[in-house]
């Protein structure tokens, strides 16, 4: 019984301890609250840097002009207007500031990107004497790369000529002669100023509208030689007749009262005149003195600013061509030259004022397009063909002859006496394709071009 008794006891003990001794129930585990996954980008490839244009030395510019002689009113159109076409070009006001002595020589430096451009003025007063020795002291002792100019045509070919024996880049402005461009030509002459067909196609397009027979009167050398030519070719192609023979007086005449006589004889309905410079007030004196206008209407092309009120006061009316008026064109560039001129100078840009606004501006954009370079062979390359937008619009540099192709204006004269020589009404824009002018030996330049004359006969 005690037996039994006790086993019992170790069963239940048994029971007791297994029950203890079973599994536990395991609790739910509380949630584990983590960030929001962090999104690694891809990197992205660094953009490379854009380079700058560099030179690695100061690109020196040489702007040969006329501020003191015959030909001082024209001079005065391109200094103001070459600067502020740096200005535009480079986008920042040279180190002279915004406002530059226009009636002195001196330094003005501009920079383009981390390329330092010094530009050297010197008065040449139009005399070619002055134009060599200045040219060879600005290369010389001044070491330009570049040489800009003039405004006589007989000092250009002074400056054409050494220009090329240094191997210098010259851009013309604003000297008009066919003969840079033509029997002068060297591989190193460009120009930004139009020439004298250019002059003669624009004028007798609406000159021979109005009359049909012509006399014409021009200075004789380059420049007027030239001119002569031109408007005999180009107005008789429009339907003109010239009835009687080229009138050419000497650059430095004062009294045109010989000049008169076969004028008056020639019975032509109108009187191309070609003259630059002071000679013209004389030249017009001489023919009101004796009545040619009385019966011989004036049909030189408008001229600039000052010299408009003076003499043309009969013509109000009349429609005929310009090379340049500033209410002409429509573009950033001329909008630009206008508005900074008048507010820096208080005057409005004249006659040549585009020639010099384009020539910085094909400086610049040569600059460009060789980096920097300034060698002879770079600029060389980078201008024959080159276009650019100037105050005229796009001009385009021939690369045959280097002539540059441009708009020219045909205008209404309405009055003479509007604030800011506001005196026109606008008619048209022409873009005269003159003749190739090479001598006989580089006449293969010319390639397509008609050769000599418009028609290439």
């Amino acid at each position: 019984m005690k037996t039994a008794r006790i086993l019992m006891f170790v069963v239940i003990l048994g029971a007791l301890i297994l029950t203890a001794c079973g599994p536990k129930e395991t609790p739910t585990p509380e949630p584990i609250l983590t960030e929001e996954p962090v999104v690694t980008e891809e990197p992205q490839p660094t953009e490379e840097p854009v380079a700058r244009l560099t030179c690695e030395e100061p690109v020196k510019v040489g702007l040969i002009t006329d501020l003191s002689g015959a030909l001082a009113i024209y001079g005065a159109h391109i200094l103001p207007s070459f600067m502020l076409g740096m200005e535009y070009a480079t986008g920042a006001a040279g180190s002279a500031g915004a406002v530059f002595d226009i009636t002195a020589t001196q330094e003005n430096t501009f920079m383009l990107e981390d390329c330092e451009i010094q530009v050297f003025v010197r008065d040449d007063a139009s005399t070619p004497d002055n134009t060599a020795t200045l040219a060879r002291e600005l290369i010389d002792v001044e070491g330009v790369d570049i040489l800009v100019g003039t405004v006589s045509s007989g000092a250009t070919a002074t400056l054409q000529g050494i220009a090329a024996e240094s191997m210098i880049p010259l851009i013309v402005a604003p000297a008009a002669a066919n003969d840079i461009t033509g029997k002068d030509f060297n591989e190193y002459t460009f120009r930004t100023s139009r020439n004298n067909y250019q002059d003669a196609m624009n004028e007798c397009l609406y000159l021979t509208k109005q009359y049909q027979t012509f006399v014409q009167i021009a200075p004789d050398y380059a420049f007027g030689q030239g001119s002569a030519a031109a408007f005999r070719d180009s107005c008789t192609l429009n339907g003109g007749t010239f009835v009687a023979d080229d009138i050419f007086a000497p650059l430095d005449t004062t009294d045109f009262t010989p000049y008169m006589d076969p004028i008056l004889t020639s019975g032509a309905q109108a009187l191309i005149v070609t003259w630059a410079g002071g000679g013209f007030v004389p030249l017009m004196q001489a023919a009101t003195d004796q009545g040619v206008f009385e019966n011989t209407a004036l049909g030189a092309t408008f001229i600039d600013n000052v010299l408009m009120p003076l003499w043309y006061g009969n013509a109000i009316g009349s429609t005929n061509g310009i090379l340049y008026h500033w209410s002409a064109p429509d573009n950033a560039a001329n909008d630009f030259l206008v508005t900074e001129q008048k507010a820096r100078y208080g005057t409005i840009p004249d006659l040549f004022a585009a020639d010099g606004m384009n020539a910085a501006i094909m400086l610049v954009e040569g600059l460009k397009a060789t980096n920097g370079d300034a060698s002879g062979d770079a600029l060389l390359a980078a201008f024959e063909g080159m276009t650019f937008d100037g105050p005229k619009g796009t001009v385009y540099i021939r690369p045959e002859d280097h002539v540059a192709i441009q708009d020219m204006y045909i205008l209404k004269l309405l009055n003479l006496t509007e604030p800011d020589a506001n005196f026109y009404e606008y008619v048209e824009t022409t873009r005269p394709e003159p003749p190739c002018l090479l001598p006989e030996s580089l006449k293969d330049r010319c390639g397509d071009l008609p050769y000599g004359t418009l028609s290439g006969q």
